[in-house]
């Protein structure tokens, strides 16, 4: 008999929230109590008074397991509402990352060529270092980072995914 194994597949939960102390530190501790890995957790106010906020998070499961995520989420009571943009259609996710690279010479001019590629923007300089900044889907900046860590990568600063479903439609 041949067991079939797990198809996990990345998704991104766009999870809609009242904005109170401990909701936050609440979701993760049900994620790490069922053994499920976060990738990615950004968190910020969206609405005007302040009363509401969004949660992007990033993690990779079964369909199966994505399933219980999201109903065990739902059951949380400051949640309004969990969205999983993966499957609800297309959606945007960027991701912002500092890169800081030491060179000089050749090594100067090939980060500041590669960043022109990636269309990273300077926002500091030294005599013998850049701090980048570089924004896009994850591959990316996976790249970016990659491409770097050659010419002298010192350090990597990432905010984590922030997504959004494409349309007309609010979460």
């Amino acid at each position: 008999m041949h067991i079939k194994e797990e198809q996990r597949e990345r998704h991104t939960l766009a999870v809609i929230v009242d904005n109170e102390p401990g909701i936050l530190a609440r979701i993760a501790g049900l994620f790490t109590a069922r053994g499920y890995n976060i990738e990615s957790l950004t968190v910020s106010e969206i609405s005007e008074d302040d009363l509401i906020s969004r949660i992007t998070i990033v993690t990779s499961a079964s369909a199966e397991v994505m399933e219980q995520i999201i109903a065990q989420l739902e059951r949380l009571v400051p949640v309004h509402k969990v969205h999983d943009l993966t499957a609800e259609g297309p959606h945007v996710a960027r991701e912002l990352a500092l890169v800081k690279v030491k060179g000089t010479g050749d090594q100067r001019i090939e980060a500041l060529r590669l960043a022109e590629v990636y269309r990273a923007r300077v926002v500091d300089a030294t005599i013998g270092s850049f701090v980048f900044e570089v924004t896009g889907g994850i591959e990316k900046i996976d790249k970016f980072v990659e491409l770097m860590r050659e010419v002298g990568l010192v350090e990597v600063a990432r905010t984590g995914i922030v997504a959004i479903a494409r349309g007309a439609e609010a979460a």
